[in-house]
């Protein structure tokens, strides 16, 4: 299947039917009025996750809210130069407000995830306690944000901001432009983390994240934009498995040594610490070659 045909197909599936792939049909289309057609599906998604999680804080369940809020993030990043600057960053904190209220309990999850595959396994089973903690933490976080409200007003605001102003852009120039944008960054990104150390994790953590932006807006505008922004998504997939890989180790490290005084046996607890400390040095290599 050609990549276009899978873009459209993914667009469909998000019912953005109102997004007409055919040429003479989308250079009639402007970026401002076709907003609501790109938010509308991620927030229908991230409100179904989230309305899943009113009694269990579900690993899976919290794991597609916080993508579907991260996509959110995205687009608004997107439309960032069309929206007030004040409003952009509110949204887009909101949204890594909730993201990080969802990701929590997941933490705990990678956590005892990987230090069970140390073989500590009585480690792993004292925090599953610290994982029940954090699920309450993260569900009543999220019912009281009223995520439902806060997500229809975020986007009922920038849609209404977007077709009251004056100017008009065409939805293709803007969908490559801002494309074109991410990439540089990420290849900046990509770059600077090339001449870092092998601890700098920070450097390669800006990778992932100028990665993740890259895909995510090649999957909104995938028939729009030229067949060269397109054809790297395969990569940027890789890159995001790898360096969220790295990821995963580094928030367990820091979630272990957090809780070092948690009663878990101290020999236990030491041994799964060096052990994700050699896993740590692994997925940075294995990160490093995709630099």
């Amino acid at each position: 299947m050609q990549l276009a045909s899978i873009y459209e197909s993914r667009l469909r599936h998000n019912d953005m039917k109102k997004i007409d792939a055919d040429t003479g049909a989308r250079d009639n289309q402007t970026a401002e009025t076709s907003f609501s057609a790109y938010a509308e599906p991620l927030v229908g998604d991230a409100i179904a996750e989230a309305a899943t999680l009113e009694s269990a804080a579900d690993a899976e369940k919290l794991h597609k809210l916080r993508v579907a809020l991260r996509r959110l993030r995205t687009l608004i990043w997107a439309y960032g130069p069309m929206l007030d600057s004040k409003f952009g960053t509110q949204q887009r904190a909101i949204y890594k407000f909730l993201a990080n209220a969802a990701g929590n309990t997941r933490d705990w999850d990678i956590l005892i995830q990987l230090v069970e595959a140390t073989g500590e396994h009585d480690a792993a089973e004292s925090f599953k306690q610290a994982r029940a903690e954090a699920s309450q933490r993260s569900l009543a976080t999220l019912s009281h944000a009223n995520v439902k409200q806060v997500l229809r007003e975020a986007v009922s605001e920038a849609n209404r901001e977007l077709n009251t102003a004056a100017k008009r852009t065409p939805l293709v120039k803007f969908a490559r432009k801002r494309v074109a944008t991410a990439q540089k960054q990420l290849e900046k990104r990509m770059h600077t983390a090339s001449k870092a150390s092998r601890n700098d994790y920070a450097s390669f953590h800006e990778v992932r994240k100028a990665g993740k932006k890259v895909r995510y807006l090649v999957e909104f505008f995938g028939p729009l934009i030229g067949k060269k922004q397109r054809k790297g998504l395969k990569d940027l997939k890789r890159i995001q498995k790898r360096f969220g890989a790295l990821n995963d180790v580094v928030a367990t490290l820091d979630l272990l040594q957090q809780h070092r005084s948690s009663p878990v046996d101290g020999a236990a607890a030491e041994r799964a610490l060096h052990a994700l400390h050699k896993e740590q040095k692994r997925r940075f290599k294995a990160a490093a070659k995709l630099l």
